[in-house]
């Protein structure tokens, strides 16, 4: 895997795929938000900054205010690799939130999304 080829992609060119996976499987944006504001300690007008500035994925995740300590309980697969098994810690906080926009589209309960 071309790891510093996801890490040069825009957040912002991204985030528009996070939402229309989730609005299609009846989720909304705002609920999208909720989980990478929960993952990262973004708050709203900051996750917006950051997709204002077109930040790139490393940079979205070096300036999150706060990873949340409860990510390392996301487990299971994700694009085929097994989340708890990636070595590189950037990569894994990516799949992480592939992860978590993943279990929003298929309908999973925000509690269980946020380890609740």
């Amino acid at each position: 895997m071309d790891n510093t080829r996801v890490y040069k992609m825009s957040f912002a060119g991204v985030y528009p795929h996070y939402v229309a996976k989730a609005e299609k499987k009846g989720r909304t944006k705002e609920e999208v938000d909720t989980v990478i504001c929960w993952l990262t300690g973004y708050d709203g007008p900051t996750l917006q900054q950051q997709i204002d500035n077109k930040v790139d994925f490393k940079t979205f995740f070096a300036q999150a205010p706060q990873f949340n300590p409860a990510a390392s309980q996301i487990t299971g697969v994700i694009c085929g690799y097994r989340i708890e098994e990636i070595e590189d810690e950037l990569m894994r906080k990516v799949r992480y939130l592939d992860k978590l926009v993943d279990e929003l589209a298929k309908g999973r309960k925000m509690e269980k999304i946020l380890r609740q």
